[in-house]
């Protein structure tokens, strides 16, 4: 505080700190304990809401695991709800989107920290910002126009004599893994850039002067050194792609469901903001808690993402 005071003054000292007191508490606290409350209360008509059925009860929670769906995997089948399959499956593909990311991004940010020619890099920077620009929307519908089954994609590899046939590409959870890559993939790159950056060139010189590989070099020295920017990147690219709602429901198929759109059909088609709420908590505290989980398995503290 002492260092804003004299750094800024007390005047713009006092609208910075207004600013976030209201970011943190009129934005982020209070709709979340608003979210919480509303979710043990039951869907009631507006005649009886505070009335005697008004009264606060896990049933809005235990919805989840109402209706059952068959599973086979491995050769064995067993019943599972359908929103708790729902929810793990938003997960795995969370996952499986967060470390695609990392593969794309890590090369690039490599590249841009340690190999190209620094006067290039804000080039580079700009290209790669283009896409922002566009709106979530557009770039979601971009790719269903690019992915259907006789859009460009299709045309392009038959041309090329790659395909025989179409290949339905907007099937399963294939299209909604693609659009949430292209939408979130820049949120593991400038993480992983920064912390590349701020790694002393020498290291890496000197370990090729004594013969280390180049796997070795980064397995032993960069990713060591970028695991902060990584655990930073990873963690958001894991949430927005948990709680993405547009581009799901742009490229999704009929047999992909992702637990967003559940929520979403609790407020809309069935007007029932109590239980939409109550979902909408259990995705927002399991994804914590498995990020919670990830990071202490990885030894990143939340310190070291800070920074």
């Amino acid at each position: 505080m002492q260092d804003l005071l004299r750094r800024y003054g007390l005047g713009l000292t006092t609208i910075i700190c207004l600013l976030v007191f209201f970011w943190l508490v009129i934005l982020v606290i209070v709709p979340n304990i608003t979210l919480f409350e509303s979710s043990f209360r039951p869907y009631l008509p507006v005649t009886e809401v505070g009335g005697p059925k008004d009264v606060y009860s896990f049933d809005n929670y235990l919805k989840v695991f109402g209706g059952e769906v068959e599973v086979s995997p491995f050769g064995i089948t067993f019943m599972i709800p359908v929103h708790v399959m729902t929810f793990f499956l938003t997960i795995w593909y969370s996952v499986v989107v967060t470390a695609l990311c990392f593969l794309i991004a890590y090369p690039m940010a490599y590249y841009m920290a340690k190999i190209a020619n620094p006067r290039s890099v804000p080039t580079l920077l700009l290209l790669i910002f283009v896409p922002l620009w566009v709106s979530e929307v557009l770039r979601a519908f971009a790719w269903w126009i690019i992915l259907a089954f006789k859009g460009p994609l299709n045309s392009l590899l038959l041309a090329l004599g790659i395909i025989e046939d179409p290949i339905r590409w907007i099937t399963d959870y294939d299209a909604v893994v693609i659009g949430l890559i292209y939408t979130y993939v820049l949120f593991m790159l400038f993480p992983v850039y920064n912390a590349v950056s701020s790694l002393d060139t020498n290291q890496i010189e000197a370990a090729e002067d004594l013969g280390a590989s180049w796997w070795k070099i980064h397995w032993r020295i960069v990713l060591p050194h970028a695991k902060p920017g990584i655990a930073s990147g990873s963690v958001m690219v894991f949430m927005l792609s948990a709680g993405s709602l547009l581009v799901p429901s742009i490229l999704g198929s009929t047999t992909s469901q992702w637990f967003t759109q559940t929520i979403n059909q609790w407020f809309n088609d069935a007007l029932d903001w109590n239980t939409a709420s109550a979902y909408a908590f259990l995705l927002l505290f399991l994804c914590t808690v498995f990020v919670a989980i990830a990071m202490r398995a990885f030894r990143v503290k939340l310190s070291d993402i800070a920074k």
